[in-house]
């Protein structure tokens, strides 16, 4: 399994999971900490949990039985962030995604999906 192909597959889980505003970047060119970020936004805390949890269990059952390396902050906080090394999985509340602002800050990175 390469890190396209996982950024795809949790991007499959985040909209079976109603997230919205979904975005996949591709890093490559400007940082050596991870190949993808997959952005996206959750509509409450529930629902950030939700996600976080999908996409937690989709991958520990999956046939690449992935546990996440790291898994930084909570629903409460508005922003959740899963690391699979390859994949850097960021989860918001949308006035949290926006106060951050990933994708300016990480613009110079291409877009491979973006589901509104």
């Amino acid at each position: 399994m390469d890190s396209l192909e996982l950024a795809h597959y949790i991007t499959e889980i985040i909209v079976d999971k109603q997230g919205e505003d979904v975005l996949v970047l591709d890093l490559h060119d400007i940082t050596t900490i991870t190949d993808y970020f997959v952005i996206c936004s959750g509509t409450s805390r529930r629902h950030l949990d939700a996600l976080q949890s999908a996409i937690r269990e989709g991958l520990k059952k999956s046939e690449w039985s992935l546990l996440p390396n790291s898994l930084e902050g909570t629903p409460d906080s508005g922003w959740i962030l899963l690391d699979y090394n390859g994949v850097i999985v960021h989860l918001f509340e949308p006035d949290t995604r926006s106060y951050y602002d990933l994708e300016g800050l990480w613009k110079s990175g291409r877009t491979v999906t973006h589901i509104q």
